[in-house]
């Protein structure tokens, strides 16, 4: 089986010399194959992004940050977690908690038992992460007050 491609429109030839375009087998160009592509590119810069890159989509995400202090909190079970933090759902809690613990900053713990049991506990890089949004969140303050009293002034 002979297949190749020839142009960005990804002519290929299949078997003895017939032409299918990508969009006559699988919809119109940029469906299938174009998605895999994409796919494989996003996986791969997830891979090499550097701890900064990490650090801001952490920071920059409410979600994160709240699973964070409260597991900080000694909030560890994902139950627990769900009811704790108000509006998350369980599905972006769980991919917070699986991209937490992917970046470094949480450990996931499963016991063998039934009904099965997870926690999760804060690594020393989780422990920094905490210590700098409670820094944040004190600058924050500070900020606030020291604005209300130049206004008065």
């Amino acid at each position: 089986m002979q297949v190749s491609v020839r142009d960005s429109r990804a002519a290929r030839t299949i078997g003895s010399g017939q032409r299918f375009e990508k969009y006559a087998l699988f919809g119109a160009p940029g469906t299938f194959w174009c998605k895999l592509v994409i796919m494989k590119e996003i996986k791969k810069s997830t891979k090499t992004r550097s701890a900064y890159r990490k650090l801001e989509d952490v920071i920059g995400c409410k979600w994160s940050v709240s699973v964070l202090v409260a597991i900080g909190e000694g909030v560890i079970r994902p139950g627990a977690l769900e009811r704790h933090i108000t509006g998350i759902s369980k599905k972006v809690l769980s991919e917070r908690l699986r991209k937490l613990t992917g970046f470094g900053l949480l450990e996931k713990h499963s016991f063998a038992e039934v009904p099965p049991r997870t926690e999760y506990s804060l690594t020393q890089h989780g422990h920094r992460v905490v210590r700098v949004i409670a820094d944040i969140r004190e600058l924050d303050a500070e900020l606030s007050s020291g604005a209300g009293e130049e206004v008065q002034k």
